[in-house]
């Protein structure tokens, strides 16, 4: 079975690229990489001509997701699984490769209906090497992908399906809860190399936005702690304060974006080793911290 490799970007719709190309390059250490004539921004972290592309179509949500597999070979067996899963699959033109920067690249929607792509041949910029408009030590990237997203999906079990058995990730663990009086939240954490998890979900069909944050980890806690000194000191949104998750146990804090959504800023995560590695349940997010509401 092929699976994906990493989560190689994510397109954003948002209604104002300005005040988040200040936002991703003042706050967050992102380096903006031009645009496309349509107004749309990329945004680099690392050796990738980009991880995040802004559309300016105002949704202030997500808008797809970019999964990157090794060759053109694993990207037809991918559509294949998609397809025999019972899902629409649309080859990408040349035109939208070149616009992703890709060289090949596959369209669906998974069970929510959430836009996504299986792509090949990222664009590498290895001669022009990713400079922060801010003094950061960098993003952990390499074949860990761009960091992770957590996203409300429509139906739990439909979700985990597809995204274990037909793209082919792996389930880290469980978190239950209950967020209020009467409400139990099962959130599933799945991997598909040995970042903890690329990607989390829970069931909240009718939620207002599908992304709830997504993830940047830093190779150094200083650049942590300085980015958290730096919202206290501009006001920047700080929705959950420092803290150190059960499941990952990544160190991080939650600031929120112009859009709404979250971002989760950490360092330290531990890592997943398919040879070893069990399947555990939490019943709270956090060890320590965190303490706000997301």
């Amino acid at each position: 079975m092929a699976s994906i490799t990493q989560l190689g970007y994510l397109g954003l719709s948002v209604s104002d690229t300005a005040q988040w190309e200040q936002f991703a390059a003042t706050v967050l250490g992102l380096q903006p990489n031009g645009r496309e004539p349509d107004g749309s921004l990329f945004l680099r972290m690392d050796e990738y001509h980009h991880r995040f592309i802004l559309h300016p179509t105002g949704k202030n949500d997500l808008a797809y997701i970019g999964w990157e597999v090794a060759t053109e070979g694993a990207m037809n067996e991918v559509a294949d699984q998609i397809r025999q899963a019972g899902f629409a699959v649309t080859p990408g033109t040349s035109e939208e490769a070149d616009a992703r920067r890709v060289a090949g690249l596959v369209k669906f929607a998974d069970p929510s209906g959430i836009q996504s792509e299986v792509f090949y041949g990222p664009l590498v910029m290895y001669d022009q090497p990713f400079q922060s408009p801010r003094r950061i030590s960098g993003f952990k990237t390499g074949p860990l992908g761009l960091g992770h997203f957590v996203a409300w999906m429509d139906d739990f079990e439909r979700t985990l399906h597809f995204y274990r058995d037909v793209l082919g990730m792996r389930v880290s663990d469980f978190v239950r809860f209950s967020p209020a009086p009467g409400i139990k939240m099962n959130v599933a954490f799945l991997h598909c190399n040995p970042r903890h998890h690329t990607m989390a979900f829970a069931a909240m069909p009718r939620a207002p936005k599908r992304l709830h944050h997504f993830m940047l980890q830093l190779e150094s806690l200083d650049d942590v702690g300085a980015t958290y000194d730096l919202c206290q000191a501009h006001e920047v949104p700080i929705v959950m304060k420092l803290g150190k998750h059960t499941n990952d146990h990544m160190l991080s804090f939650y600031l929120r974006t112009p859009s709404g959504f979250n971002v989760e800023y950490g360092w330290g995560a531990r890592e997943v080793d398919d040879s070893t590695w069990q399947v555990q349940v939490h019943t709270a997010g956090s060890i320590w911290g965190h303490q706000g509401n997301l």
